[in-house]
């Protein structure tokens, strides 16, 4: 494996500018352009938003997807053209951290509802019980990678009582009791506050339908910083609209952008975000350096940091 010509495909426009990418590359000593799919065969590694079966079509050694999720790559198809796949794991706990406590404040401080009334010049006061403060209040937080520890370890910052589902059921700084997936719906039975950090696989696909919005409290809020299809979508609204929950806060939806005819839009209590928990003005600057530490790796003949396959 070598890296001589670097490409920055142009799909990562969806998040920065490419071109930021690249100068933030400009001290490597490889070749870094900003292309298109038809640039790709050029080059031997690919820095990439998205798939496109152009990598698959050219002699490429190695992708690199700056999202934590790989879910859209055909991972099979990489093993058989021995293209190394490399994901973005491990930089957001920050910001998915942040994005996660925010959402459970604007619920808890009714901040939502105040910019909602200032839409409409309104100055409304809600009823007098339903403010309340995060502190002592349960989360659970299911998935207690990256993602999920950055928000246990903020959420225990406030003063919440912090539980977890994790698949070792090994416990984790911050959580008070970490238990194993075939006790999920326990878990999340007993929480104010559910947040979703798992990765979107076939066993996560699904997770939370039903049973699991059944077993959690009516006045609890579920909040979906991982990927959509981890919720059965359709049950979900169906819980809001029975009112056997006490809202949403969704960043990932099974269809991106969520349609304008989705029900989802009217609650008022569910915030709805266009899958943005992790953006921040420095991604890029993140993405770069996960980038120099495995050209570096390649350089040196060492294992590729995040590899997936």
């Amino acid at each position: 494996m070598h890296v001589e010509r670097l490409a920055i495909h142009d799909s990562v426009s969806a998040v920065f500018p490419p071109e930021r990418l690249g100068e933030e590359l400009s001290d490597l000593g490889v070749d870094v352009g900003v292309v298109g799919d038809d640039g790709v065969a050029d080059c031997d590694a690919v820095v990439t938003f998205a798939h496109t079966d152009a990598f698959l079509d050219a002699d490429l050694d190695w992708v690199h997807s700056i999202q934590a999720g790989y879910d859209r790559f055909p991972l099979s198809e990489f093993e058989g053209a021995d293209i190394a796949l490399t994901n973005s794991t491990g930089i957001h706990d920050t910001s998915v951290g942040e994005f996660a406590v925010g959402l459970m404040l604007s619920f808890a401080r009714r901040l939502h509802t105040y910019v909602r009334a200032q839409e409409d010049r309104e100055w409304e006061h809600p009823a007098w019980d339903e403010p309340f403060t995060l502190d002592g209040e349960r989360l659970c937080v299911v998935g207690l990678g990256t993602l999920g520890r950055g928000i246990a370890e903020r959420a225990d910052a406030l003063g919440m009582r912090v539980t977890g589902v994790r698949r070792s059921g090994d416990p984790v700084a911050g959580v008070e009791e970490v238990y194993t997936p075939d006790r999920l719906r326990e878990a999340v039975g007993e929480a104010k506050f559910v947040a979703l950090a798992v990765p979107l696989t076939d066993e996560t696909e699904g997770l939370i339908g039903r049973a699991e919005l059944d077993a959690m409290r009516e006045d609890a809020y579920l909040l979906n910083v991982a990927r959509g299809p981890v919720v059965v979508e359709d049950e979900l609204v169906a819980a809001l609209r029975e009112g056997e929950l006490a809202g949403a806060g969704l960043d990932v939806f099974e269809t991106e952008p969520l349609p304008a005819d989705s029900p989802l839009w009217d609650f008022e209590e569910v915030v709805v975000t266009p899958h943005r928990a992790a953006a921040t003005r420095d991604y890029y600057r993140d993405i770069a350096d996960l980038v120099r530490e495995n050209v570096g790796a390649i350089r040196d003949g060492q294992e590729l940091m995040n590899r997936v396959v």
